[in-house]
């Protein structure tokens, strides 16, 4: 009997996070009155038709859900990081947003850490109504045509390994643009070396 081979399940992006959320009203005030979600879908949990199951647009046209109660009231206790739970969720914003973040979120008296150096980004962080800790991420960089971001940072995380720097940081994202610019964009130049024409 022939053996048989195993596989992968390939996936190809997160389609959608679900969370448990408090009352109907908490959610959208979150999620589209705080984070500008848009709030595009609604209707019952189809597996608990008590619950509501509210869906936003992120802005990448992935989904974040939510299961909503009447029943349930908001609690900001910080959410468990046991093992197996989630820590935090990510999610991008520009740099004219992210440098007006601590404003906008001291407004509405939300606590947050401020600005946080993480080499390739910038990083805030501060509790949803839950307890939840979301992130708020801007890249340092702008990938170069035809490359995503992972592509650099799997090439400034090698760069990082050969140098035997302690994380990425700005530098290594700088040269790893150029290297994928070299080997992804053709040039009819004899040598691609830098070169100063001014000397």
């Amino acid at each position: 009997m022939a053996e048989k081979k195993m596989r992968k399940l390939q996936v190809q992006g997160v389609h959608h996070i679900t969370l448990m959320g408090a009352d109907r009203q908490t959610s959208i005030d979150f999620w589209e009155g705080v984070l500008g979600m848009p709030f595009i879908f609604d209707q019952p949990n189809l597996d608990d038709p008590k619950q509501g199951h509210l869906y936003f647009d992120p802005g990448d046209g992935r989904l974040i859900t939510i299961f909503t109660s009447e029943d349930r009231k908001p609690d900001p206790t910080r959410t468990s990081t046991d093992v197996g739970c989630v820590h935090h969720i990510a999610f991008a914003v520009s740099q004219a947003t992210f440098w007006q973040a601590v404003e906008r979120l001291d407004e509405r008296g939300i606590e947050n850490t401020g600005p946080k150096d993480r080499g390739f980004m910038d990083s805030i962080y501060f509790n949803d109504p839950l307890g939840l800790t979301i992130e708020l991420a801007s890249y340092r960089f702008v990938p170069p045509e035809g490359c995503r971001e992972a592509d650099v940072m799997i090439e400034a995380h090698r760069l990082r390994v050969e140098r035997g720097d302690h994380h990425i940081d700005r530098i290594h994202l700088a040269d790893a643009i150029e290297r994928l610019v070299a080997r992804r964009h053709q040039s009819l130049s004899a040598s691609r070396a830098p070169a100063d024409p001014y000397s």
